[in-house]
């Protein structure tokens, strides 16, 4: 267990910050292997229908991963406040509303799979291969939140390497699997699919293992699992909050991709540069959500104390951070872009690839440099985002959520039109933008002018006294 309450904010986020980072790299090359090997096995057309699924997944998977990482918050909060009592039921409560939500959102998502892709005017040569993925993925939704919520606890208590070296050892698991379904038993992008909900499992019930044995304080007893509506209310007011925002981030992202398949007409090839690119984007802006969970983390504690002046100085840290950050990603993007692109793309297997190989290389490249271009913008959301979050000002980060909703809307309907292939490169800055104004805004209002005003008034009583 870490204690972030004490000592330099700036070296405690970055030793929390640098697992996350390592973790969350590792999660996109988690994520990128299945596309890669479909990609090489089968064809490019396989590559981008698999690719094709990702704002859909992160529609349904962000809403559970927004929700464990809210209940994180609520125990980060209980371990602040030195409640051990508190931690336990948090901690049990947590798992029992991961498990109802995870089957509940399960049976909702595999049946409009369908529907959501044709909503999306998903290309016809693509269609197949995303629905088929998308149906593997959302069956096994329960294994994908029994891993993030006990990483989330584990996060919530100070260890950020510990879920690190598991999803090490799943990322690894994964690559293995891909090999013997996709190309051992023949099952293709279905196989791929088939290896991240079984390597996630396992990673979780190692997690599961490694919790009990080394943290005897969450032992849970019997007591612990009794049913809380109070408890319940209370991690549903921090989690729900920060699903929705993942939802509402999503939707602007299955808006964008729409807009993006209507192009493919008009620039053949596009829809596969888009998912390579994208690949490369999701690599290289990681320390940006790293840097989120380390302040959802610190905040929660540090508001837990009554340590509102810590949270401010992590803000600042984490923003010097941020500022260096952007321009390593830009330089990454950039200067290794042909490379990274070849992984993704290979021109003996058919497919767009091979067609149009010219125009997918200038369409990504054009994509990736208004992505990297913005990514002070992307890493303040997050910094700021999970701050109020870890405060316990989910519901206002919402509308956050929905500032960059209307970024995106607008993009896709409007700009799209007037300029085409470049009004969708300008969706993501356009809509980090949005978000940024709002949240800069709400986090003055609340944790700077707010502490000025209480400690104005502190003074005031004192002098009348």
């Amino acid at each position: 267990m870490k204690d972030l309450t004490k000592g330099n904010p700036l070296k405690l986020i970055l030793t929390f910050v640098l697992p996350v980072f390592l973790g969350n790299i590792f999660q996109q090359l988690y994520n990128m292997a299945d596309t890669v090997i479909v990609g090489h096995t089968v064809n490019s057309d396989a590559f981008t229908g698999v690719g094709l699924t990702g704002s859909v997944s992160f529609l349904v998977l962000g809403f559970i991963n927004g929700l464990t990482a809210g209940f994180g918050v609520r125990v980060a909060q209980r371990f602040g406040a030195n409640d051990a009592e508190g931690v336990r039921k948090s901690v049990a409560m947590s798992f029992l509303l991961a498990a109802v939500i995870a089957v509940a959102v399960s049976a909702v998502a595999v049946p409009l799979a369908g529907p959501l892709l044709r909503l999306m005017n998903t290309p016809a040569q693509y269609y197949d291969y995303a629905y088929s993925y998308l149906v593997v993925i959302f069956s096994g939704i329960a294994a994908t939140a029994f891993y993030n919520i006990l990483a989330s606890v584990l996060r919530a208590i100070g260890d950020s390497k510990t879920p690190l070296v598991f999803l090490i050892v799943a990322a690894v698991l994964n690559v293995g699997l891909d090999f013997l379904f996709i190309v051992g038993f023949g099952m293709h992008y279905r196989g791929a699919a088939t290896a991240t909900i079984l390597s996630q499992f396992l990673s979780g019930v190692a997690c599961l293992v490694y919790m009990l044995k080394r943290y005897p304080e969450l032992r849970l007893k019997r007591a612990d699992w009794k049913w809380s509506f109070a408890e319940a209310r209370a991690q549903i007011v921090i989690g729900l909050p920060m699903a929705l925002q993942f939802s509402i981030t999503a939707i602007g992202c299955i808006v964008q991709q729409t807009a993006l398949n209507g192009l493919e007409t008009d620039y053949p090839g596009v829809a596969t540069a888009y998912t390579a690119a994208s690949k490369i984007d999701n690599l290289a802006n990681q320390t940006f959500p790293a840097l989120g969970t380390a302040m959802a983390t610190y905040a929660g504690q540090n508001y837990g104390a009554g340590r509102m002046d810590r949270v401010k100085r992590g803000v600042a840290a984490s923003m010097l951070c941020t500022v260096i950050s952007a321009v390593l990603g830009f330089a990454f993007c950039m200067g290794l872009y042909t490379p990274l692109m070849g992984l993704f793309l290979d021109t003996e297997k058919g497919g767009a690839a091979a067609l149009y190989y010219e125009e997918v290389m200038a369409y990504g490249r054009q994509y990736l440099l208004f992505q990297s271009a913005g990514y002070l913008l992307l890493g303040t959301i997050f910094v700021f985002r999970n701050t109020l979050q870890g405060i316990g000002k989910s519901a206002v980060t919402t509308l956050a959520g929905v500032t960059e909703l209307g970024g995106r809307v607008l993009t896709a309907f409007v700009f799209v039109r007037l300029w085409g292939f470049t009004g969708a490169c300008m969706s993501n800055p356009i809509a980090w933008l949005a978000a940024d104004l709002f949240l800069i805004g709400t986090y003055c209002a609340v944790v700077v002018f707010g502490e000025n005003r209480k400690r104005r008034m502190r003074r005031k009583a004192l002098a009348g006294a």
